[in-house]
């Protein structure tokens, strides 16, 4: 049975692009629902987050992205905005602010300023524990081709965060402590798997 998140994603995405978008959503997924199974999170939770896993993403659809075979669009960056406007459209307002929300560790509004993005001036940081799970696992996998399942140690996020600051790093760390212990076994590969 294909999942609701599939179809909806088939909606806006084709082919290699399709691929890349679902493969990685699945990567984000595995990570995320370690990360639950290790917290005791009910199952509901586990299913939002294991859901909006694999949506977070779907505002890639509108952006300029040619390395996933999207040659016209907004600049990459707006991705998680779009995303929301594409969700809360189709419904799931929920999900959509994961989709806002989970760029790096979260955007503040002086990272929008100091940065000179092309977003709205608002709080954009991940508030609740099953956005914050996203946030954490979408860290560890790339969206580029052939790299897609290749999982990132905690140094090579580290020092990618560490040009957007001390105080990235920082909220990585505190979200180690509280997450990293899903990073002990092989992410899950299919809906609620059970950790042994």
């Amino acid at each position: 049975m294909e999942r609701w998140e599939i179809k909806l994603l088939e909606r806006y995405f084709i082919g290699e692009t399709l691929a890349i978008i679902v493969g990685h959503g699945s990567a984000v997924a595995g990570l995320a629902l370690n990360v639950c199974h290790k917290l005791g999170l009910a199952e509901d939770d586990c299913r939002f987050v294991e859901e909006a896993s694999l949506l977070h993403d779907i505002g890639v659809c509108r952006i300029q992205a040619p390395k996933l075979g999207l040659e016209v669009g907004f600049p990459y960056i707006m991705h998680g905005i779009i995303g929301r406007e594409i969700l809360e459209h189709e419904g799931f307002p929920r999900h959509a602010m994961v989709c806002e929300r989970h760029i790096g560790v979260g955007l503040t509004v002086e990272d929008i300023i100091s940065q000179q993005l092309p977003l709205p001036l608002r709080d954009m940081t991940p508030r609740f524990t099953s956005e914050q799970i996203v946030c954490f696992a979408d860290l560890f996998y790339s969206k580029s081709p052939g790299k897609i399942t290749m999982q990132k140690s905690p140094d090579q996020v580290r020092t990618k965060l560490a040009r957007f600051g001390e105080g990235k790093v920082q909220i990585f760390e505190s979200w180690m402590d509280l997450f990293g212990a899903g990073l002990d076994q092989p992410a899950c590969r299919k809906s609620f798997c059970k950790v042994i």
